[in-house]
């Protein structure tokens, strides 16, 4: 029995330890996070989320995060509501456990994914036909986390007046490699047809006549309306930045770039009034208008300035320039006095094999210096590397299902790799692991079941 506990647990990082590591990999002192939001309701679908106060570390203010997100649900508001309740917990329950700070936001995208799917597939589960975009927006520091499905956006404005846009719109009309992407997955794209055949509006998927081609829910329009985000991650420079993040009624109203221009200057909760404000004055109230702008303030900056030069450096045509991890490394405090943004991770594919394939590879974890003892659980996040039961309760699997984190014993779980058509290096031996229910969603999503079908 205590040699039975002793492998339980030898994997558990003690929390000195956690706290010690947190401490160590914060490279400069935090930024000031102040955010404001403004709405104006016509169909009541839009909702929002912003928590402050979370932490990677239960009881270590030193680990806190912050969360932001925009849902702008259709065919009524079940979706967003159910989405704004549990997407975050699904995120975090999908992150593995005893990770430091750069270790929790390489892990990020990908528990980002597992946690968009796991509660598209749980509110399908209702059998409600509502649905709703999600952008849902982490900010750790000076790292910016972006996971999004729909057109509603993100954006980002640095000190300088670059404006640079962090989310993907899922729209079919203007969007033509996911037109691309339903139509080999069996759907339909066309506009509506009225009396004579005359076709007006937009490009919608049909069946259904949905104009996105991303969504959590809408189970009624084909399992190839996909939940898998599109996800970004970006480091700002020690001179911050202003995020606005808002639903498309924003946005079919205002250009990024007017949206930034209109509030630059103003405080984070008048910014966002403003910037509804122009909304409105340009289009008026046509749909659910909603806005919010969060500032990524330097500590020693108690008002952040929003004023641009007018000339504006060629270093700006750097933005967003990838760099490798040993070259920010030696350059981080050059990009930090020229207020460049590095990106570190960017992933569209709608492919759940892609997207749920560890985001980082291997080799890059090694060029980064993880220790060996980290890698393993990034690789396979599904791994169940300590358990929580007490004495005289049964032990958990060994895995567990990448999506919706139910046990799985070794026999039963199905590798995302396991005759996949979309990867180059197909391996179903190997993780990341799916339940059957998981992995017949995966291929309803792909086109090649038809979503009810069960997995033999």
């Amino acid at each position: 029995m205590a040699s039975g506990e002793g492998r339980r647990y030898r994997n558990l990082v003690p929390l000195a330890a956690l706290i010690n590591r947190e401490l160590r990999s914060e490279m400069m002192e935090k930024p000031t996070v102040r955010y404001g939001c403004a709405a104006q309701s016509r169909k009541g679908e839009d909702y929002f989320l912003m928590k402050t106060d979370c932490q990677r570390i239960p009881g270590n203010s030193s680990s806190t995060f912050s969360v932001f997100a925009i849902l702008d649900g259709h065919n009524g508001n079940a979706a967003a509501i159910f989405t704004r309740e549990n997407l975050l917990n699904h995120v975090l329950g999908a992150m593995p456990r005893g990770l430091g700070r750069e270790e929790w936001l390489q892990a990020l995208p990908r528990a980002f994914v597992a946690g968009f799917v796991k509660t598209d597939k749980e509110f399908q589960s209702r059998g409600e036909t509502s649905g709703t975009t999600a952008t849902f927006v982490i900010v750790d520091g000076w790292t910016v986390t972006v996971a999004s499905v729909g057109d509603s956006r993100c954006i980002l404005e640095t000190q300088g007046g670059a404006v640079s846009t962090l989310t993907v719109d899922h729209r079919l009309e203007e969007n033509v490699e996911e037109r691309e992407r339903v139509t080999a997955s069996g759907g339909e794209v066309g506009r509506l047809s009225i009396v004579g055949g005359t076709e007006i509006g937009p490009l919608r998927c049909w069946p259904g006549g949905l104009c996105l081609s991303r969504s959590i829910g809408d189970m009624d329009v084909g399992e190839f309306i996909v939940p898998i985000p599109y996800v970004k991650q970006v480091k700002l420079s020690n001179a911050g930045g202003r995020l606005i993040i808002a639903s498309d009624g924003i946005w079919d109203a205002l250009s990024s770039e007017m949206a930034a221009k209109s509030c630059r200057g103003l405080p984070a909760e008048l910014a966002a009034r403003q910037v509804v404000k122009e909304a409105l004055r340009t289009r008026g109230l046509k749909d659910d208008t909603t806005c919010m702008v969060v500032d990524i303030i330097p500590p020693d900056n108690s008002v952040q300035s929003s004023t641009p030069p007018k000339k504006q450096s060629k270093l700006r045509a750097l933005l967003f320039r990838k760099w490798s991890h040993d070259s920010a490394n030696k350059l981080s405090k050059k990009l930090s006095a020229i207020d460049i943004v590095e990106e570190l991770f960017e992933e569209g594919s709608a492919m759940l094999a892609e997207s749920l394939s560890l985001l980082l590879k291997l080799e890059f974890l090694f060029q980064c210096r993880i220790p060996r003892r980290e890698i393993y659980p990034l690789l396979c996040m599904n791994s169940r590397l300590g358990s929580e039961e007490g004495p005289g309760q049964p032990t958990s699997g060994l895995f567990m299902c990448a999506v919706c984190q139910v046990d799985l014993a070794p026999s039963e779980g199905i590798s995302v790799h396991a005759g996949s058509i979309f990867s180059t290096s197909s391996k179903p031996w190997q993780g990341p692991f799916l339940c059957a229910d998981c992995r017949n969603k995966k291929d309803a999503m792909e086109g090649k079941r038809q979503s009810g079908v069960k997995v033999v």
